[in-house]
């Protein structure tokens, strides 16, 4: 065996997408594993007493380890489904575990045992799994062909049958248009219709399919958004956040609420039916384009403030007192200088929403640092054959 090679039993699984191992008292993070295998696994990174490898050969597999869900994805494929070869359940129960795991490190809360719940329509243990993605983004290479990039790599896999996508998504796309370099973002809307448009680093702007922007619906409400712009990527993840989310606020007639990382307004909306016309809701993104597909989607509603600045800047001086906050931060979290200025504010009840589960468990324990306590607690499968979850914490204090 070579000596860039390992034979390895994989212990607790850890943040990102591996398990933990351990080989001559250092660590090896193993992609592409289970809790509790034998695998031959290539070793990818050497650094110090930490150590990354992937797994190739499965020696004794873990009993929820399933044929891949997506063809193409792997060890030398895309890095599009990381956890493509575990059974949904079990990757729900993986991902339950990463985040209490986190949690109690990184936020010093005791989560006991967590779950990850599949996302809108999907029920049982293997349903929604996958065909769950309706937007996603290409690379074009110096040929000329789309292609996902390879595990932290500029090469491209130029199979696009990921498992994540509809049939048909990426089916026919118009080669002739597409030019070496640009990123091709391509959508299947709530009307059914497909959008492509190319964006590059000092490029204009081209839609070589459909339009620049395209509709999404929740409730009665209709969004035109860009293409480019944000959007949950999950078919059912805007209604079924819009939903949870006034659950979880209890904004009540009359109330004040923030919706910091506001995007297009879709919490604002949710925040602005249970405050009312007496109410107000203000909403805060630095994007420009979403905020004027929020003001066009939500023009019916004057008790709210579409604002284009950075949180980190406008939280001082927003309306208040604020009975509630809603903050869907990006992946790095909201961090400390924000969730201070909130409770600085006075807020007694925070919505906090993490896609990345190192970030969310240290904003929770900036949280508890601030005064506030951890209400309720959940996980969501947003992001299926993915190591990617989506989590949400009522804070209250």
């Amino acid at each position: 065996m070579s000596t860039d090679e390992l034979i390895l039993t994989t212990e607790a699984p850890a943040n990102g997408g591996s398990c933990v191992a351990r080989e001559d008292g250092r660590v090896v993070f193993v992609r592409y594993s289970l809790p509790g295998e034998r695998v031959r696994a290539r070793v990818t990174s050497r650094r110090g007493s930490f150590w990354h490898a992937e797994a190739i050969e499965i020696l004794a597999p873990a009993p929820g380890r399933v044929d891949p869900l997506c063809p193409i994805a792997g060890p030398d494929g895309a890095g599009c489904c990381d956890l493509a070869f575990a059974a949904p359940a079990a990757a729900r129960a993986l991902k339950g575990a990463v985040v209490a795991n986190q949690l109690a490190r990184l936020g010093g809360y005791d989560a006991g045992e967590l779950l990850a719940e599949p996302v809108g329509a999907a029920s049982g243990a293997d349903a929604g799994a996958t065909g769950w993605r309706h937007r996603v983004r290409l690379a074009v290479g110096p040929d000329g062909r789309p292609g996902f990039h390879r595990f932290h790599s500029t090469a491209l896999v130029t199979e696009l049958n990921c498992g994540q996508l509809p049939p048909g998504l990426l089916d026919e796309l118009p080669g002739d248009r597409l030019r070496p370099g640009d990123q091709v973002h391509v959508v299947l809307d709530d009307d059914g219709v497909r959008h492509v448009v190319c964006a590059g680093k000092g490029r204009r702007t081209r839609v070589v399919e459909g339009d620049y922007q395209g509709v999404q619906r929740v409730g009665d409400r209709t969004w035109k958004l860009p293409v480019t712009a944000f959007w949950q990527a999950h078919r059912d993840a805007a209604r079924s956040y819009s939903a949870l989310v006034a659950d979880l606020a209890e904004a009540a007639p009359g109330d004040t609420a923030w919706d910091l990382y506001g995007g297009a307004g879709l919490f604002a909306a949710a925040l602005a039916e249970a405050v009312g016309p007496g109410g107000r809701v203000v909403s805060v993104d630095t994007s420009r384009a979403a905020a004027r597909a929020g003001r066009e989607a939500l023009a019916d509603l004057p008790q709210v403030a579409m604002v284009t600045d950075s949180v980190r800047r406008a939280v001082a001086g927003l309306p208040g007192p604020a009975q509630v906050a809603v903050l869907d931060p990006p992946r790095a979290g909201a961090g400390a200088e924000v969730i201070d200025a909130v409770a600085a504010a006075g807020v007694p009840r925070i919505v906090h929403i993490g896609c990345e589960a190192a970030s969310f468990a240290r904003d929770i324990g900036l949280y508890r640092a601030a005064g506030f306590r951890v209400e309720r607690l959940r996980v969501f499968d947003a992001f299926p054959l993915t190591h990617h979850v989506e989590c949400v914490a009522v804070l209250a204090r």
